[in-house]
């Protein structure tokens, strides 16, 4: 993954000059997401259905978001983004079981997913279409402990943790004089078995300095560590809210 960070920072280096922002620029955004999880978890070789044997549903998604943008040449503009999941459920696990828990036995399941994005990003165009590139660096960090309702077992827990360089793309076309846009962005990586898709898509109504956004996000994580491994995806419709200076 390492050669893929420098491979795609040596890209952008070389769009750099294309487009600045004329003044430095500041925004902020909060959202909520409505989504729904679906795939397997894996430890040591036991396999788990999330939806149809653990039954999860959503408790709390989150998503904050700031931004910088400079006119000075050559260097990137800086956004931080912060996303967190968190899932409950009661369900019942197949005969297989897993990781400890036998098969047939209800179980309380509980997963969270935190991820904070930093991304170094260029305009590459800025009027009516604005189109930004860059890269990511994720910190990614995921649970999945599954435990029998009846406490006689010892919790099964799988974890997923990693610093992820990913792809960075935005595009968005603004109505002139109307305040309306549509748009969508996206970070995407696929190396060495793993691979890790983040997209969504909106639309946006400004009013003065205010931004509110509604639209449709689609993660897909397919990420082993060590013996652990999520292959989910979640998805489902957001709403935001936010400030741009």
């Amino acid at each position: 993954m390492r050669k893929l960070m420098l491979a795609v920072g040596g890209s952008l280096f070389l769009v750099a000059p294309v487009s600045q922002a004329d003044v430095v620029g500041l925004g902020a955004s909060v959202s909520y997401w409505n989504s729904d999880l679906s795939g397997q978890a894996a430890n040591n070789g036991d396999v788990v259905d999330v939806e149809n044997d653990l039954n999860l549903d959503s408790d709390s998604n989150a998503n904050a978001s700031l931004y910088l943008e400079h006119p000075v040449p050559l260097l990137p503009n800086v956004r931080l983004n912060y996303t967190v999941i968190e899932q409950s459920g009661r369900g019942r696990l197949g005969a297989s079981g897993f990781v400890g828990v036998p098969g047939s036995v209800d179980v309380q399941s509980d997963f969270d997913l935190d991820q904070l994005d930093l991304t170094l990003y260029y305009e590459v165009l800025d009027n009516w279409v604005n189109l930004d590139l860059g890269i990511t660096a994720r910190d990614l960090s995921g649970e999945l402990v599954v435990q029998d309702t009846g406490g006689n077992f010892n919790a099964s827990e799988t974890k997923v943790d990693g610093v992820i360089p990913m792809g960075y793309l935005a595009a968005r076309f603004d109505l002139p004089l109307t305040g309306v846009s549509v748009g969508a962005e996206g970070n995407f990586i696929s190396f060495d078995g793993d691979s890790l898709h983040d997209f969504n898509a909106y639309g946006q109504y400004e009013i003065s300095l205010i931004q509110f956004r509604a639209g449709y996000r689609q993660m897909s994580i397919d990420y082993e560590d060590g013996n652990d491994r999520l292959d989910v995806e979640i998805g489902g419709p957001f709403v935001s809210a936010g400030v741009s200076f």
